[in-house]
């Protein structure tokens, strides 16, 4: 027994990562097309009609547009907390779904999966990120916010595997063509973690457990793949902890695939 997990999509076009047991696959959120997630899903082996869930960090579109289609196409059962379906009750082909409420700082299991949302700082309803155990495995998702609070760095402190927002290199987003009051907004305590900020909790946090980082998030214009790695890499060099993998994730094609027996 054990997890396996891969992001099959990651950025502002859409974001959805895949974890999974022997017994048990979910998606955490589902912001590509149904097509694309069918797609990336059969490049690791995995099947649509055997998800067992989609867990909704929050409603931004990039974290749903999938959602209807996926649930009345396939099947698939949708959760989320109140707050983030109270914002997607704007929606009425999402608001209609019948969804599953959880509540955030508690946890639910899906098949084996046990599932516990936490709060994070984003501009959103009630946006969470989450922590995926199986047996003595455990994985965290959280790829949007804007600080590292010390509820989070407690939540993925013991990870064996994380998926972590490296949102922008902060001189790049300084130098963009963006809009100041955007660039305040991304940069802001409820915005999107710099490159620093995730290398910075990275190296706060990290130990014998964590073997596996997926970067994610990345802003397409404000961030470059060898600036992300090189900052998180030299974060953790700088913490003594060599032995942990860094991997991108990219918003047209599947990440490396993550497994723990």
């Amino acid at each position: 027994m054990g997890l396996r997990a891969c992001i099959l999509g990651s950025g502002s076009s859409g974001n959805c990562t895949y974890v999974a047991s022997e017994t048990t696959s979910i998606l955490i959120d589902a912001g590509l097309s149904a097509r694309r997630t069918v797609e990336r899903l059969a490049q690791v082996g995995a099947k649509v009609e055997t998800l067992r869930g989609i867990c909704v960090s929050h409603e931004h579109h990039d974290h749903v547009r999938g959602i209807r289609v996926l649930h009345q196409r396939c099947g698939v059962p949708v959760y989320a907390n109140m707050g983030t379906l109270d914002a997607l009750a704007r929606s009425p082909e999402l608001n209609e779904l019948p969804w599953t409420l959880f509540h955030t700082g508690h946890p639910f299991m899906v098949g084996d999966l046990r599932i516990e949302p936490f709060s994070v700082p984003h501009d959103a309803y009630d946006p969470v990120g989450f922590v995926i155990e199986q047996g003595d495995s455990r994985i965290g998702v959280v790829t949007d916010m804007g600080m590292a609070t010390s509820l989070i760095r407690e939540r993925l402190r013991h990870c064996h595997a994380l998926v972590l927002e490296a949102n922008h290199d902060e001189q790049l987003l300084q130098d963009a063509e963006r809009p100041w009051s955007l660039k305040q907004r991304i940069r802001g305590r409820q915005g999107h973690l710099s490159n620093q900020g995730a290398a910075d909790l990275l190296a706060e946090i990290a130990g014998p457990d964590l073997c596996h980082i997926f970067l994610a998030h990345l802003s397409e214009d404000c961030n470059r793949h060898e600036l992300a790695l090189a900052t998180a890499r030299s974060a953790l060099t700088q913490a003594g902890q060599d032995h942990i993998q860094v991997s991108l994730t990219f918003p047209d094609r599947i990440s490396d695939v993550w497994s723990r027996a």
